[in-house]
C-alpha cells in the first residue's frame, strides 16, 4: 500500500463503508452510500483529536451547491484494516482532460516541462475530484491545487521556478510534500526563501501543524536524498 500522508487516495471494503456510514450522521448517510456505490475513492486528511492508531481519518467533498455554492464536507473515519488501496494523489496528466477550457493548454505545457525534468505533478481538491466523478466542480474562480514531492533540493528548486512560471497564467495554488509527509504551501515556501533569515514556515502533516525553519525540511530531503 502507499505511505498514508494528507491528499493520498483511499479506497475502502466494504466493512469500512459500513463503519463510515454506521457513525456518521443520518443526514449525511445518504451521500457516502452514493460515493460507495460509485466506488470513489475518500481523501485521507489529518487525523481527528481522537482517532485511534489503528484509525484513518478521510474525507469526501461533495460538488457546491447549485444555489449557495457550498461544497459540504463529511468526515469519515474507519479502521485502517478495512482500506482496500491507497495512492498517491491524482496525477495531473490524468486530470487535465477534466479542466476548464481556459485552464487545458497551460497545464499541459506545465506537466510536460515537469517530466522532462523527472517530476510528476499530482493534483487536489476540485480538479480533482472533477477528474474522479465526472460532477461539476470547478468554477471559474477555483483554484488548481497541486501536489508536488521533490527527491532533491536540485527537484525542489526546478519545480518551484515551474509553478512560479505557471501561476502567471493559471490560478495555482497546493503544497510542497517533504519526507514524512510534511505539507507546505508551495507559495509560503517560495516567500520563506526571499525572507529574511530565520523565517519559519506553517508545516502541516497527519497529525497537526507546526511551524519549521525551512533548513529542517531541506535537510530532512537531504537525508532522504542520500538514503535512497
Amino acid at each position: 500500500m502507499h505511505m498514508l500522508g494528507r491528499h493520498s487516495l483511499a479506497w475502502l471494503a466494504e466493512e469500512g463503508w459500513r463503519e463510515a456510514i454506521q457513525a456518521a450522521t443520518p443526514e449525511c448517510r445518504d451521500a457516502i452510500r452514493s460515493w460507495q456505490r460509485t466506488n470513489w475513492p475518500a481523501t485521507v486528511r489529518r487525523q481527528d483529536a481522537g482517532a485511534r492508531m489503528d484509525d484513518c481519518s478521510l474525507g469526501i467533498a461533495l460538488p457546491p451547491d447549485v444555489v449557495s455554492g457550498v461544497k459540504k464536507r463529511i468526515g469519515l473515519r474507519v479502521s485502517k484494516r478495512h482500506l482496500l488501496q491507497t495512492s498517491a494523489p491524482l496525477a495531473l496528466s490524468t486530470a487535465i482532460p477534466k479542466a476548464l477550457p481556459v485552464w487545458k493548454e497551460a497545464l499541459t505545457v506545465l506537466d510536460q516541462k515537469a517530466s522532462a525534468a523527472g517530476m510528476v505533478l499530482r493534483v487536489y481538491g476540485s480538479l480533482a475530484l472533477q477528474a474522479m466523478t465526472e460532477m461539476d466542480y470547478l468554477k471559474p474562480a477555483s483554484d488548481i491545487d497541486l501536489f508536488l514531492a521533490p527527491v532533491s533540493r536540485e527537484q525542489l528548486s526546478a519545480g518551484l521556478d515551474l509553478l512560479q512560471e505557471a501561476s502567471v497564467t493559471l490560478p495555482l495554488d497546493g503544497e510542497i510534500a517533504f519526507p514524512g509527509g510534511q505539507g507546505v504551501a508551495w507559495k509560503e515556501w517560495h516567500a520563506a526563501m526571499t525572507a529574511q533569515r530565520g523565517t519559519r514556515v506553517l508545516v502541516k502533516h497527519l497529525h497537526g501543524v507546526r511551524l519549521a525553519h525551512p533548513s529542517e525540511l531541506l535537510a530532512a530531503l537531504d537525508e532522504r536524498e542520500w538514503t535512497a
